[in-house]
């Protein structure tokens, strides 16, 4: 009883639950797995620069790309896998075009098309950086081949640990601008 409480109460991330029915259950069915820890989540906030986008707001879930018995999973260079979920709303974009995801370092150098995102406004993609922007654009051309966006930017955002930054550099009382990158965290 007392695990069937903490499971409801999510305090746990899998939690055993016993079957009173004895009906057939898989072991993927006796498990209650509970949602990603929001602080690896992270907004997308519009540029307001592409008509009907203005109101529109998006947001990254970010977690592990579940291709270990770890539960996490590393590339070949010892980096994290992550998975991005992302999802936009209140986007009514007039017009030709289709929205695409992408990231990219954050200086710019390394860039990675995600996806087209469907008609939910939802696509998924993975990402082996620590520190990296997410930029939706709106594209003309879709070709997963392109390795740069070419259309207006519409929503952006930073990860958490982009966000993180060194003092190496700076003054004792001096600090790095984040609002000149146009995120307010």
């Amino acid at each position: 009883m007392i695990l069937n409480l903490a499971a409801a109460l999510g305090l746990f991330g899998g939690v055993y639950l016993p079957n009173p029915l004895n009906e057939e259950v898989t072991e993927a069915d006796q498990f209650c797995v509970s949602s990603p820890v929001p602080y690896y989540g992270f907004p997308l906030v519009t540029t307001k620069n592409v008509p009907g986008t203005g109101q529109g707001s998006g947001t990254v879930e970010v977690t592990f790309v579940e291709q270990s018995p770890f539960g996490i999973s590393v590339t070949e260079n010892g980096s994290y896998e992550y998975q991005l979920d992302i999802s936009l709303d209140r986007i009514n974009i007039r017009g030709d075009g289709n929205l695409v995801a992408w990231v990219t370092t954050r200086d710019l150098s390394e860039i990675e098309q995600l996806g087209v995102l469907n008609n939910n406004q939802n696509v998924r993609g993975t990402v082996d950086w620590n520190k990296y922007l997410v930029v939706i654009t709106l594209e003309h051309d879709t070709a997963e081949s392109a390795t740069r966006w070419q259309g207006p930017i519409v929503m952006r955002g930073m990860s958490r640990s982009g966000m993180m930054h060194t003092m190496v550099g700076h003054g004792v009382l001096q600090e790095e601008n984040c609002f000149a990158y146009g995120y307010d965290g």
